[in-house]
């Protein structure tokens, strides 16, 4: 029995060697929160809940192989998944679906959405080609990683899909900002968000010919949501008052009247996080961004300890991407920005995103020194 036990023991070991548990414990945490508020948010049925539940495991499974592969693999096979994923991203934009545009490819079981792999494989990308350059970068260096960057932000524009065109391109710019960025460049771009902040919201709508009119809609919205109540307004409107109603403890699990009476649209997906802060209130909010904090957290501290710079690059990034996440989704729904459809991570219902972004931590896993 005791051998028996040892046995076991010995595969357990090596099942979970490669594994980062406490970072792995967070998002398990969250993805119960996840589930927890989907069954609520769908009044009560199974159906959404196991349903994510399944592409969960979906990416945990991802999750555990990527963490298996060793840093040496991954930057080899950089360039090839980088084109790999390329090739999806072009077919999107002749027989993809959508409400606003080719977003998502039917393959019958399921739809895919061909962006979400280059929230990976760019950045992987990115750091393979630093990792081969001197740091810190210079002008030739910026220009390859800014075609790298633009090449499939074009394409993700091209559908159009804004939001996830500028997570994509968060995700290789952190790269290259941990690359060693200049601070003078830093403060050129960062001068230049102010000025288009500064436009998104004062400029006349006819500046924004370029939009389509469904967008140039969410820029009006977003400036004064009251002036259009009960039509474009609608969304943001009902998420503020589902938030303010939750208060400091909620009004209890399966208790939110916004979602519960459906006033609130999209109430599973884009704007799940008004759900939780209307039925767990400020403590259930405060809670579940202290664990994406800590994901954060523990991402940076594996890139830290990374044996190489592909490894520091390519960790740091993806976890810093992971903040832009959270960081876009809680200002879009507490109307800090505009509505831009971008799902809050593992928590918001959807297969791809959250099977790439679980596949993203497993790589995250592949990056730590286990010396």
């Amino acid at each position: 029995m005791k051998a028996f036990a040892r046995l076991l023991l010995h595969f357990a070991h090596r099942f979970v060697r490669t594994l980062d548990l406490p970072l792995l414990a967070a998002l398990l945490a969250i993805m119960v929160a996840g589930i927890v508020v989907l069954y609520s948010a769908g009044n009560g049925s199974p159906r959404l809940a196991m349903a994510q539940g399944a592409r969960y495991a979906v990416g945990l499974a991802a999750l555990w192989l990527l963490s298996r592969i060793s840093p040496h693999q991954l930057r080899s096979l950089s360039p090839m998944l980088f084109g790999v994923s390329l090739l999806p991203l072009l077919a999107v934009l002749f027989i993809g679906e959508g409400k606003h545009g080719n977003h998502w490819i039917n393959l019958g079981v399921f739809y895919f959405q061909p962006a979400e792999l280059l929230k990976l494989t760019l950045p992987m990308m990115a750091a393979w080609y630093l990792h081969h350059a001197r740091l810190p970068p210079g002008f030739r260096a910026l220009a390859v990683c800014a075609a790298i960057v633009g090449v499939p932000t074009g394409l993700i524009l091209l559908q159009p899909d804004f939001g996830t065109a500028m997570l994509v391109a968060s995700s290789g710019c952190f790269v290259v900002y941990l690359a060693g960025l200049s601070w003078r460049l830093l403060a050129l771009v960062g001068a230049g968000g102010v000025v288009a902040a500064g436009l998104a919201y004062f400029a006349p709508i006819e500046w924004f010919w370029m939009l389509r009119p469904y967008q140039q809609n969410r820029i009006l919205t977003f400036r004064d949501p009251d002036n259009d109540p009960l039509g474009a307004g609608w969304n943001i409107i009902q998420s503020k008052i589902a938030i303010g109603s939750g208060g400091l403890r909620g009004q209890g699990w399966g208790e939110g009247s916004q979602s519960h009476l459906d006033f609130l649209p999209e109430h599973t997906t884009d704007f799940i996080f008004a759900v939780l802060a209307e039925e767990w209130g400020w403590l259930g909010v405060a809670t579940l961004l202290a664990l994406y904090l800590f994901v954060i957290g523990r991402c940076l501290w594996i890139a830290g300890g990374a044996r190489d710079i592909y490894g520091r690059l390519l960790a740091g990034a993806l976890g810093l991407a992971f903040s832009v996440y959270v960081i876009v989704n809680g200002s879009m729904i507490s109307g800090l920005l505009p509505v831009v459809g971008v799902p809050m991570p593992l928590l918001s219902y959807g297969g791809t995103a959250a099977v790439s972004l679980l596949a993203g931590m497993g790589v995250v896993m592949a990056m730590k020194d286990r010396r």
